[in-house]
């Protein structure tokens, strides 16, 4: 009988140990109350400086291809490649990696890394924060990625447009 109370009594104090505890002081408010949101209180998830919550523009060259992430879409198209959507799950991020995967509508999985490396696409003379590989349909891509509103607001040279 003492043995099943030292075991019943070591098995609660191990389950005790496994909760939470709580750091609230009394009337004050608790984490998980309606008062405060996730989005209020986590830090933006950043990547290279880039925004992974916001627009971001996926490109590589020979062949050329993109993904854009637009919204809550992510859109892979092609030169001579037909366009496939799919919808943007939050990223895993794993260090300086950032990972997406999903299905396009066709039916075709859809992986996205980028990783927290300065990358050049070798045709223009722009630096991208961030080195992407994509494999969509059994094919295995590699380029570069930077914010949408960036990408569009600096020239070939990576300096900034005028006017």
């Amino acid at each position: 009988m003492r043995l099943m109370l030292t075991l019943t009594a070591l098995t609660a104090l191990s389950l005790a140990a496994c909760e939470p505890q709580s750091t609230v002081e009394a009337g004050a408010p608790d984490a998980g109350s309606a008062t405060t949101t996730p989005s209020e209180t986590a830090p933006p998830m950043e990547l290279g400086g880039v925004d992974l919550a916001g627009n971001i523009s996926v490109l590589g060259t020979e062949p050329f291809w993109a993904v854009g992430f637009e919204g809550t879409e992510m859109v892979y198209s092609g030169v001579d490649r037909p366009e496939q959507r799919a919808p943007r799950p939050a990223p895993e991020v794993l260090g300086t990696t950032a990972t997406w995967q999903t299905t396009t509508a066709e039916g075709n999985d859809l992986t996205v890394s980028l990783m927290a490396t300065e990358c050049s696409d070798g045709m223009s003379d722009r630096t991208y924060p961030l080195t992407a590989q994509v494999e969509i349909a059994g094919e295995e891509l590699v380029g570069c990625a930077a914010a949408t509103e960036w990408l569009h607001s600096t020239d070939e040279s990576g300096a900034p447009r005028e006017g």
